[in-house]
């Protein structure tokens, strides 16, 4: 292939036609790429492009990572492709966010699917709490701190605000591993088990405490404190 945009494929190969005729789901996954990048450049045609980006990062999920910064300063990209990227990967965790909103949230498989597609596009570690009515159904979603999680950082008394504003029955606790990497830290057992004493005080439960990380290579991407006996 010597073209630079998806016009001068062959019209059997052009990802559009095909994702028009079979469906997104026939495409792979740097197709999907050269459709939102539409063009490389002379010496990188955009499918050529594509494949370059989920090497060069290592994953679709790196990928959704990079800065814009970053991912300007990659031939054939710029500024504009850049900031239409990471568009489309916001777009997508506010769908699944969207979508896990309406359903009750009882297990740390919920909560991934509810904060995961937009927490991993993190490159900072964020703090939030869910509260939840008596039916577990979301009530609301708020970040109480950023940076890495520890005593001083975070208070029960703040984590505890959003909750009692909005007369939540219970909350979850959630923040992320930028690494991927979902194992606890010494803080982040002492910082669940204040917030459980707190919790019983203010009589909001402390339904769980998930970290989410990456997933693949057997791991789910999270950690739950209830699962694994520690809450």
């Amino acid at each position: 292939m010597t073209g630079n945009s998806i016009r001068e494929l062959p019209p059997a190969e052009r990802p559009r036609e095909r994702l028009v005729s079979q469906g997104a789901n026939a495409l792979k996954t740097a197709e999907l790429l050269a459709i939102l990048l539409r063009t490389g450049t002379s010496g990188r045609p955009v499918l050529e492009l594509a494949e370059f980006l989920l090497h060069h990062f290592g994953s679709l999920e790196a990928l959704s990572r990079a800065p814009v910064g970053e991912l300007a300063r990659i031939k054939g990209m710029g500024q504009a492709k850049a900031i239409g990227l990471k568009a489309a990967f916001a777009l997508a965790a506010r769908l699944a966010r969207s979508e896990a909103e309406a359903r009750p949230v009882d297990t740390p498989e919920d909560v991934s699917r509810l904060l995961g597609e937009e927490m991993r596009l993190l490159d900072y570690e964020s703090v939030r709490v869910i509260c939840l009515n008596t039916k577990h159904k979301v009530l609301a979603v708020e970040e109480i701190t950023r940076g890495t999680l520890n005593e001083s950082l975070i208070h029960p008394r703040e984590a505890f605000r959003p909750a009692l504003t909005r007369q939540a029955h219970a909350v979850i606790l959630v923040h992320n591993h930028p690494s991927g990497s979902t194992a606890p830290s010494e803080a982040d057992v002492l910082v669940t088990r204040r917030m459980k004493e707190a919790g019983e005080l203010l009589q909001v439960e402390l339904l769980d405490h998930v970290i989410l990380g990456a997933p693949g290579g057997g791991e789910k991407g999270y950690f739950s404190f209830k699962n694994e006996g520690l809450l």
